[in-house]
């Protein structure tokens, strides 16, 4: 392990394993969210316990699995950014359908001619959830706290880390890889980003959900509880969270935006099986879900009372392989797994023409995606013939890890991995299905004691830099490499695209990227899906996002 994970890696897994201490898998302690309940609301109503009161807007939103954590810029997980994206506001934003950047809490920004200089200018008269007021001194302080592990408000102490602040802006404080230079408070409402060196995504990573901004009074009031009493300036506040149930928010009065939220209430409701989110769908009980079989599909779509939303193509699911373990050290055995693994028989079965099957890591539609590539074909006798050479001819054991949890790129891991175990069969290769916990699942693979494992990624900014860099960099080993892979010419490659301003060469170089990859096969590259969600029909103005953490401020209940 090197570069900006070193350090950081450490402090993950004792964050990880706190929030497991305190609460199961990972989130807040039941009892405490009951005690904030009682008393920020001593009359304890209806509406907070979770349940629909005649007349108001309440939307029970249902999901496979609980959130990790609050603290948004300390987690990676879909299931907590879900919730977080309601809660707080970054300077820039996505647009509802794409991820075009628009203006957030920075209503405009400058860029000086030499790409070094980023000014925002942030709109006023904007308060935290607890009344407090957001200026540019907030802003300041949020980046110092996620850049500097030895900030007040680090909690590096408690366990605290930031691996997506690392990835995003090239490490730490300290390190000479970290390209945010300095920033200048200029006014309440200016504040200016300085860089080390260009930096190609720098206004595409501004607008992440992972960087918004928290209240630094709340920060300072609860300390490394924060990512149980979560404060921002978005739609919606905090109310409770209830492990493995329910997390709880209500409409904030004085959002910035005049009539929104139109709801009064979003409960985020924890249904791990498919096909019982749809069963609750159906019978009224929730109002939206996530994670369908690709099979109920049609059914929903010709439903009536359904909706059925498809989003955009956004992400990968794939075989990792761990390569610092024998056998996957040896490029021919991982060549050997790629053309075992029956790629096209997967997405057929499981995905319902939902979905296409991967040739790389990122999505067809990425800037720089090798469409010079193809896909390692299923070809048993190639398979075998690659493990003879690299002295396997009578095969081997391997474990793979199955996730305990439908994603919006694998919404049937299971039978995935029932697949690829069978595939590998085939090719005299044993494997024993290695089941987790959620939260101990990404801890553990993290921390490298997996061999085979199943896992993706949804893009959360549409750059590719935010594949490559955070999946496949030697420096995010310890974050999010959970292949462990490192390879100094693909690093380089990376971090050159990165800097690069032009669009053109930084496809060129992501281009190469991928062959590289291509043939030093760390992983198997399974599908790209247009992950689905449904709804009532009396839900309206729900547009589900690519990233598919959702904005939920427009959304309201139809009303006879």
């Amino acid at each position: 392990m090197k570069g900006k994970y070193a350090f950081w890696s450490i402090l993950m897994l004792l964050f990880i394993l706190l929030l497991a201490a305190c609460s199961g898998d990972g989130g807040a302690d039941p009892g405490a969210a009951e005690e904030r309940n009682e008393a920020g609301n001593e009359e304890g109503t209806s509406e907070q316990k979770g349940s629909k009161a005649d007349g108001d807007q309440v939307l029970v939103y249902a999901r496979g699995g609980d959130s990790v954590s609050l603290d948004f810029a300390s987690i990676s997980d879909g299931e907590s950014s879900r919730v977080t994206k309601n809660i707080f506001e970054s300077l820039l934003e996505y647009d509802k359908e794409s991820f075009e950047v628009v203006p957030g809490l920075a209503h405009d920004w400058e860029v000086s001619d030499d790409g070094l200089s980023y000014t925002f200018f942030l709109e006023e008269d904007v308060t935290f959830h607890d009344g407090t007021p957001f200026n540019a001194e907030a802003v300041k302080i949020n980046f110092e706290r996620w850049a500097d592990p030895k900030h007040k408000y680090a909690f590096t102490d408690q366990g605290y880390a930031y691996p997506l602040y690392g990835t995003m802006f090239g490490g730490y404080k300290g390190d000479d890889t970290h390209n945010i230079k300095e920033i200048n408070v200029i006014n309440d409402y200016e504040i200016e980003f300085v860089l080390k060196a260009p930096q190609g995504p720098f206004l595409q990573n501004m607008a992440m959900h992972y960087f918004a901004m928290t209240s630094p009074a709340a920060l300072e009031k609860y300390g490394p509880d924060i990512g149980e009493n979560p404060v921002g300036t978005g739609p919606f506040k905090f109310v409770s969270w209830s492990k493995n149930d329910q997390i709880i928010l209500e409409k904030f009065a004085d959002y910035r935006k005049e009539g929104l939220p139109k709801l009064d209430q979003v409960i985020f409701e924890v249904i791990p099986e498919n096909s019982a989110r749809l069963i609750a769908l159906r019978s009224g009980e929730v109002d939206i879900i996530d994670g369908i079989n690709p099979d109920d599909a049609a059914g929903i779509e010709s439903e009536e009372g359904l909706e059925l939303y498809v989003r955009g193509e956004n992400n990968v699911g794939f075989l990792g392989m761990n390569v610092e373990k024998e056998p996957l050290n040896d490029k021919l055995v991982r060549q050997a797994i790629n053309y075992a693994v029956d790629t096209e028989a997967i997405v057929e079965a499981l995905y319902a023409g939902y979905a296409t099957t991967a040739v790389n890591l990122i999505p067809p539609n990425y800037l720089g995606y090798n469409d010079e590539l193809e896909a390692y074909e299923h070809n048993v006798e190639r398979a075998q013939e690659l493990l003879a050479e690299a002295g396997y001819d009578n095969g081997f054991e391997v474990d793979l890890w199955v996730m305990p949890v439908s994603r919006p790129y694998m919404p049937d891991p299971e039978t995935v991995a029932e697949i690829v175990q069978s595939n590998l069969e085939e090719v005299g290769v044993t494997t024993n299905i290695v089941r987790e916990e959620w939260a101990p699942y990404l801890e553990k693979t993290g921390k490298g004691e997996h061999e085979l494992y199943l896992l993706g990624w949804s893009g959360s900014n549409g750059d590719p830099d935010y594949f490559f860099d955070s999946l496949l960099h030697g420096d995010s080993i310890g974050g999010e490499n959970r292949s462990f892979y490192e390879n100094d010419e693909v690093d380089e490659l990376i971090d050159q695209a990165g800097a690069e301003i032009d669009q053109d060469q930084r496809a060129k170089l992501y281009k190469q990227v991928q062959a590289i990859l291509h043939e030093e096969a760390p992983g198997v590259n399974i599908v790209h899906s247009t992950p689905l969600a449904a709804a009532k029909s009396e839900v309206k103005n729900f547009i589900p996002h690519p990233s598919t953490s959702d904005p939920l401020e427009e959304v309201e209940i139809a009303t006879e």
